[in-house]
């Protein structure tokens, strides 16, 4: 068989340097699409679900939600584990499954049995899962901050409150529609709240209670659509505008009434506006400021997307109020580009040292010539194998290329047939014609092709143990495995024309 290909290429030369140039023109193409990272993306399959849970304590969240939630997941398809974590006001459960099972088949196993526990959690429970990204997925990071001559249209500068509410109706809401993004999620400044506070005394002049304060504003707090009137043929809409925009608004919300007098929530609560409680805070520099960060849809190119994201950034930027700037923290595309441009450096000083090798050895420039071809086109090849195995261009992925591996066949068959024809040639006295040449490489070719491909296969099974880690050695790994070989080897034959 091995004889036969070794024919069939010298007999087809020109049908397989079309077929070379044509995979090679491919492997062109392949590079436009594959998808460059820093590193490889190690996270297991997982679905996170959060539990919003306002003054609970970590052992009621515990008790009362986390432990539910974790139990009910048991006996999902492919499940791996479980873990939780409870904390004051929160509960994350983590649901991890087996490598390679669908996220969005996970997911939907997930939210089916979230809408079963629903039930036994108690009310007022928010319960949702957390977005569709994984442990790299932090791929932007920005500021919303004021400068210090900065002013709103009252004259005052601008507090955290102001610049939270910016970041959440302005910018988080246009970045949430760039393509590839999954979540923006925010860190720092103050929830714009209005709170209202009742005065215990004035309630009970009034013979009222918290719940009465508490009913009027919400169902005081809606607008109510009572149908339409139809006249002379046109549609007349009838509602009640309810919904408060304002304090004022609120103050004037009717709780009951007293000898037909209405009593208003500004007669028994003081109402003003406030801050959120709070967990956390963003600091820049000693100084807090808004923090935004852009999470990866999975299976993303995380430095397109990144770029996507700056670029929306920009032009964000240009609508902001005058003093207010979103300044960059950090962007996954420099430390991609800064990890590429190393790899790149490396591929690039080894190839040419390989090819100024293969002159001194060889000695021969059309032989070095033609060796040294093999490298870019097992580069190309492998890049097509790269994107059909969905494998990014990493650090670890290319800085395992070696190409010293890549044309050790074809160094040892190029050099033999070279030998050769100087033999015969030398044996005859003369100049040998075109078929002594390509019978003379075909006989140097089938003389050191079978130790050539059993040198090969050695270095293949070195590798072996590697192709065979699972979880996070395997996602860490295995692309190093897999590019360590480089795909495949060029034996010199079809390459002399």
């Amino acid at each position: 068989m091995i004889d036969g290909i070794l024919s069939f290429a010298i007999r087809q030369r020109w049908l397989v340097l079309i077929g070379v140039l044509a995979m090679a023109v491919f492997g062109a193409w392949n590079f436009t699409r594959l998808p460059i990272d820093a590193v490889p993306d190690i996270t297991n399959v997982q679905v996170q679900i959060n539990s919003r849970a306002p003054g609970y304590s970590p052992l009621e969240v515990e008790q009362r939600i986390t432990f539910p939630i974790e139990t009910s997941m048991g006996g999902l398809p492919n499940l791996e584990n479980t873990r939780s974590q409870s904390r004051y006001g929160l509960s994350q459960v983590t649901v991890i499954f087996k490598d390679g099972t669908d996220i969005y088949f996970a997911r939907q196993l997930v939210n089916e049995r979230i809408q079963r526990v629903k039930d036994q959690l108690p009310a007022g429970i928010e319960t949702a899962m957390g977005p569709v990204s994984t442990g790299l997925g932090e791929i932007y990071m920005f500021t919303v901050e004021a400068t210090p001559e900065a002013r709103k249209a009252s004259g005052e500068s601008y507090s955290p409150s102001d610049l939270r509410t910016i970041q959440d109706w302005i910018i988080r809401p246009q970045l949430r529609t760039v393509a590839g993004v999954n979540e923006i999620n925010t860190v720092g400044g103050f929830e714009r709240q209005f709170h209202v506070l009742p005065e215990p005394a004035q309630l009970m002049a009034y013979k009222l209670s918290f719940r009465d304060v508490m009913t009027a504003l919400a169902t005081n707090n809606a607008n109510v659509g009572a149908g339409y009137i139809e006249h002379n043929g046109e549609q007349y809409l009838v509602r009640t505008p309810g919904q408060v925009s304002n304090i004022d608004e609120i103050k004037e919300i009717v709780i009951g009434s007293r000898n037909g007098i209405p009593v208003r929530v500004a007669d028994v609560a003081d109402v003003r506006e406030g801050k959120d409680l709070r967990t956390g805070a963003a600091t820049l520099n000693g100084k807090e400021v808004v923090l935004g960060t852009a999470m990866l849809l999975i299976g993303e190119n995380s430095r397109t997307v990144a770029q996507r994201v700056a670029a929306k950034l920009k032009e964000i930027g240009r609508s902001l109020p005058p003093g207010v700037i979103a300044h960059t923290v950090y962007d996954r595309t420099r430390l991609v580009e800064a990890t590429v441009a190393t790899v790149e450096k490396n591929l690039v000083e080894g190839a040419l040292l390989v090819i100024v090798v293969l002159f001194l050895i060889l000695g021969n420039f059309k032989a070095a010539i033609a060796t040294a071809c093999v490298i870019p086109l097992s580069m190309l090849f492998t890049i097509t194998g790269m994107v059909e195995n969905r494998v990014s261009a990493n650090l670890m992925s290319l800085g395992a290329i070696d190409f010293g591996i890549i044309i050790d066949g074809a160094v040892i068959i190029v050099e033999n047939c070279l030998r050769l024809l100087a033999a015969e040639q030398h044996r005859l006295g003369r100049v040998l014609d075109r078929q002594e040449r390509f019978d003379t490489i075909l006989a140097g070719s089938r003389e050191v092709i079978r130790p050539s491909l059993f040198g090969t296969f050695i270095i293949a099974i070195v590798y072996l143990p590697i192709l065979t880690l699972t979880g996070v050695e395997g996602k860490m790994f295995v692309p190093m495995a897999n590019e360590g070989g480089n795909g495949p080897r060029y034996h010199g034959g079809p390459k002399f024309q």
